[in-house]
């Protein structure tokens, strides 16, 4: 069995402090508090648009109340952008995107409430006493459970209070389903911002730094050729500057002509000595159509195609790049070093292949490098603007900074869509983003009536391991957020045809071999 790599399922959080920490020891000396994460493990701040929406959202449902300086955003699997906000020592609430309303929602956690209640204006709903009791007089739980009310406020996330308990829960058409009660009591923790994150956290930066250059230094010695592979993303980006640490110059960048404008000004003050042209894309896509999250076409023709063309006229080179484990479950077991399939003359190094985007970016805050302007502007993903690896709620920021660009694939989309003959809102809810879309779009475009084209070759592969691992409580939170439509988990009809394919395979070999003239002479010796 291969080993799992060491990544950090636990965050550490200094509750003296009030910071979360790279290590389990804070600079102040004091120990942290561990927090649980959800896979893919993956931990980033939250930036200026991420500060901004979720300031927005607490003050629409619950008034001026206090907005933690520091918040980490853990994403985790759902229909589109699905966060665990962590601030003030604790799990903090849902931040999610709903594809079908377009709507972002906060759903707090009751570890969030004793920062919130006291300040709440807006947004509390009493449940009248004996609402739990049965016919008997006989009190009963509601955490958990359905409860209709008596309210002037909108649909959607709440907070709920019964007797001296308070609770979160989702308002919908008068009634409010409530989620655990607990006691409430006011909260008072110091004041952070991520410069003093960056204090506590500065030998644990040094040490990360100083690995990270020797490891590049170490192997660049056997190569005659060295360069970095820079894309404009915040990885891409701290990997270069810890190969310039190295002694490392070039670095080249692909041209997809795809980028976003903004990556294109990022990308031309980091003075990158090499673009590779990408070609063009667009005839590709009339002719295959659209590229997926399962059907990356794409990438190896504006991507690896131009890279091995120019390696092949260098020879064998080492490549710094910024990939890292937390990114996706393929890069799970990344060595330090690795030969690349696609180029049989290029070895990749990946020094920061360990750290979290947490880690990056504070690493990218203590060293002021500079970095694109799209992760504070909300996009998560830097690449093609139209790589069906972004989120729709990424989209919906291209869609309002640069329409030119979404207007000309939206019509694309659509034209494709008429011609498969699938509706707009195959194209509005994301699902063009799949060859075979997954259960849980699959059990959304269930639920809307929405028709999806088969694909036999990969329609009814078992689930993705990261799926199958998932706890029951993560299954459960995700399917009980405001706004998240559908099931997770596959109907039974979307897993029968795995079961019933299989089955039929083995009663047809077994009656099959029954009635060859082999079977039959054999029962006649016998």
């Amino acid at each position: 069995m291969q080993q799992e790599p060491a990544v950090k399922k636990t965050l550490y959080w200094c509750n003296t402090c009030n910071v979360p920490l790279i290590g389990r020891t804070c600079g102040c000396g004091a120990t942290g508090e561990s927090i649980p994460l959800n896979k893919p493990y993956d931990l980033r701040p939250a930036l200026t648009a991420d500060q901004e929406l979720i300031t927005r959202l607490l003050h629409e449902r619950f008034g001026p109340v206090p907005v933690p300086g520091v918040i980490l955003l853990n994403k985790t699997g759902g229909l589109d952008r699905y966060e665990m906000a962590i601030a003030n020592g604790g799990r903090f609430g849902w931040l999610s995107f709903n594809p079908v309303t377009r709507r972002h929602e906060l759903m707090l956690l009751p570890e969030a409430l004793p920062f919130i209640v006291p300040y709440a204006m807006k947004g509390i709903i009493e449940i009248p006493p004996g609402t739990g009791d049965d016919e008997d007089g006989k009190s009963r739980r509601i955490g958990g459970k359905k409860v209709d009310v008596n309210t002037s406020e909108p649909d959607g996330p709440v907070i709920v209070r019964y007797g001296n308990r308070y609770g979160t829960g989702v308002l919908s058409e008068g009634s409010v389903r409530v989620r655990e009660l607990v006691r409430v009591e006011p909260k008072v923790v110091a004041d952070s911002d991520w410069g003093e994150v960056i204090r506590r956290n500065y030998d644990r930066l040094k040490d990360l730094e100083r690995s990270a250059v020797r490891s590049i230094k170490q192997e660049m010695k056997n190569f005659d050729h060295v360069n970095v592979s820079f894309s404009g993303g915040k990885d891409s980006t701290v990997a270069l500057a810890l190969a310039r640490k190295a002694g490392v110059e070039e670095a080249y960048f692909v041209d997809t002509h795809l980028e976003f404008p903004e990556t294109y000004d990022f990308i031309n003050s980091q003075q990158v000595q090499v673009t590779l042209d990408g070609g063009d894309f667009w005839p590709g896509v009339e002719k295959i159509g659209p590229p997926g999250k399962d059907n990356r076409w794409c990438c190896k023709i504006v991507k690896m195609a131009p890279v091995r063309r120019w390696m092949d006229t260098i020879g064998p080179v080492l490549t710094v790049q910024g990939n890292r484990w937390y990114e996706s479950f393929n890069r799970a077991e990344l060595d330090l070093l690795s030969n690349n399939p696609a180029n049989p003359n290029q070895t990749n190094c990946s020094p920061i292949r360990s750290w979290r985007a947490f880690e990056v970016f504070l690493y990218l805050k203590w060293r002021n490098i500079p970095y694109n302007p799209l992760y504070d502007m909300g996009i998560e993903r830097i690449g093609c603007w139209l790589c069906p690896a972004m989120l729709e709620a990424e989209y919906e920021i291209l869609r309002e900074k640069h329409p030119e660009l979404s207007d000309r694939w939206d019509a694309f989309l659509e034209k494709w869509a008429d011609d498969q003959g699938l509706p707009k809102e195959y194209v509005r809810c994301g699902m063009w983003r799949w060859k075979s879309p997954p259960p849980k779009m699959r059990e959304l475009a269930k639920e809307m009536g929405i028709p999806l084209p088969r694909s036999p070759d990969v329609e009814h592969l078992p689930q993705r391991r990261e799926q199958r691992d998932e706890s029951r409580t993560e299954r459960r939170e995700r399917r009980t957020l405001t706004g998240q439509i559908g099931r997770i988990k596959p109907s039974s009809e979307e897993r029968t045809p795995l079961r019933t394919w299989s089955s039929k395979v083995r009663s047809t070999s077994n009656s099959d071999n029954k009635k060859s003239p082999e079977h039959r002479e054999k029962r006649e010796r016998r």
